[in-house]
């Protein structure tokens, strides 16, 4: 795991860490936060934060700060964004992305 990653993983840890239902997962050359066995976001290599928004906000989660599409093999990833400079700059920013995929994630069943 990169620096980058790392510093990311800890400043989300500090806002999630405590919730119920919590738990991390090494994935995608980072650390992704589960609830309930479903992920909500992640630390990712470059130091950029994935969330999982779902696909009926998918189009609104790309024009959220600091936001790009999840590009995976050539496929743009509904349901999944990037966030990185001013939407994970500083700990209120950070805050704010996560909610947007607690938001989504915990209308999902437990796995």
């Amino acid at each position: 795991m990169s620096p980058a990653s790392e510093e990311l993983a800890d400043r989300i840890r500090a806002i999630v860490g405590h919730r119920v239902g919590v738990t991390e997962k090494k994935m995608f050359g980072g650390i992704c936060f589960m609830l309930r066995g479903n992920m909500v976001v992640g630390s990712m290599k470059d130091g950029a934060m994935l969330m999982r928004v779902g696909p009926d906000r998918h189009e609104a989660a790309k024009t959220r700060p600091g936001a790009t599409p999840m590009i995976q093999a050539g496929r743009e990833m509904a349901g999944f964004v990037l966030v990185a400079d001013e939407g994970i700059a500083d700990d209120e920013a950070l805050n704010e992305s996560i909610d947007y995929a607690w938001v989504f994630v915990k209308t999902l069943p437990a796995k």
